[in-house]
């Protein structure tokens, strides 16, 4: 109890010199007796700061207050934040988390926290947050038995935070006779910005079924919804992927989710039509090939394909063209038929 009560009375001491502050530094306006020195209100930002004499954490202990403590913010609204215990911290030290997104709106305790094996919280759940443009202030207290823990507190610029979800409605269309093709996307959604100028955009394109990183095709465009390039291989699938980062304005510059791919292209439809003629023209063959080695070897062959007699030829056994010979034997032929008429007269 003691250091709050030593708190309450330094706030008390503080408003009351505040009054007597004119300028941006009141250095002689304290009190005598003032756990007060060196008193600064900066009324740009709303902003006042002071040295103290006492010792407001002598009482806690070192090393329990949080350590690695971060959020982030996903889908629009929600955000996650978390930490890991402090390394000293006594074994049954709780947290609890309260934040405050804007100085005109109250400070608010997690409503869901996320808790480790043992019961202790190491984490917050939120949801519908909103990203101002100031910062948001998030404060860790903790409490145990056996001490008191110290508190941990951060100004974060939620914006800075922020994991950007991939563009919207993405498409592809080419020109078949340019080989060309338009990409056209919607930007991601945010919260507090809806302007295209805001983002830049990473692209990248792989043919379907290489690894990875063996992209044909990768370009960052600043602000925009569409982009053209030139496609050099028609006879391929190829997909698209994207993912966007702030450019300018109240935007996370670090780089969000990728998208889902994009198919698009047609595939190789004349060399596969050409390869599965091959195939079947060598296939053809092959079967071809074994049936006539079988046939001939097993004699089948002369049964499937019986041999054709040949037609008889006329002029197989014509006389010789001997002129000497044909001679003689007209000669012969001519003198038989002379007895043969002799014959015939002596009968008559």
């Amino acid at each position: 109890m003691i250091a709050p009560l030593a708190l309450i009375f330094m706030t008390q001491w503080m408003l009351l010199i505040t009054q007597f502050c004119v300028g941006w530094h009141c250095t002689g306006s304290e009190m005598p007796d003032s756990p007060i020195r060196n008193l600064m209100l900066n009324q740009r930002k709303v902003e006042l700061s002071w040295t103290s004499r006492m010792n407001f954490t002598e009482d806690c202990m070192n090393g329990s207050a949080i350590d690695n403590f971060s959020c982030v913010i996903y889908n629009i609204s929600l955000m996650n934040c978390t930490w890991q215990a402090g390394k000293d911290a006594p074994a049954d030290t709780q947290y609890f988390l309260y934040w405050q997104n804007s100085r005109y709106e109250d400070a608010m305790e997690c409503e869901l926290y996320i808790q480790d094996e043992n019961g202790r919280n190491t984490g917050c759940r939120f949801q519908n947050v909103r990203i101002e443009t100031e910062k948001a202030y998030f404060l860790v207290n903790g409490s145990s038995k056996d001490s008191l823990i110290q508190f941990y507190d951060a100004y974060i610029q939620l914006y800075k935070i922020e994991k950007l979800m991939p563009p919207a409605n993405i498409t592809v269309n080419c020109d078949e006779i340019k080989n060309n093709c338009i990409i056209q996307w919607q930007r991601p959604q945010i919260s507090h910005s809806n302007k295209d100028k805001c983002f830049k955009y990473e692209i990248n394109i792989k043919y379907k079924g290489s690894p990875e990183e063996k992209n044909i095709y990768t370009s960052i465009q600043e602000g925009g919804y569409n982009h053209t390039f030139q496609r050099y291989n028609t006879r391929k699938k190829c997909l698209l992927k994207m993912r966007a980062a702030g450019s300018v304005c109240f935007v996370s510059p670090a780089w969000g989710e990728w998208s889902a791919p994009v198919e698009f292209g047609n595939e190789e439809i004349i060399s596969s039509a050409v390869w599965i003629l091959l195939v079947v023209a060598f296939g053809t063959l092959l079967v071809a090939i074994v049936t006539i080695l079988f046939c001939r070897r097993t004699g089948c062959w002369k049964a499937a394909f019986p041999q054709v007699p040949e037609p008889k030829n006329a002029f197989h056994r014509l006389p010789d063209t001997n002129t000497e010979l044909m001679e003689i034997k007209i000669q012969s032929i001519t003198s038989d038929k002379e007895e043969i008429t002799l014959v015939a007269d002596i009968l008559k």
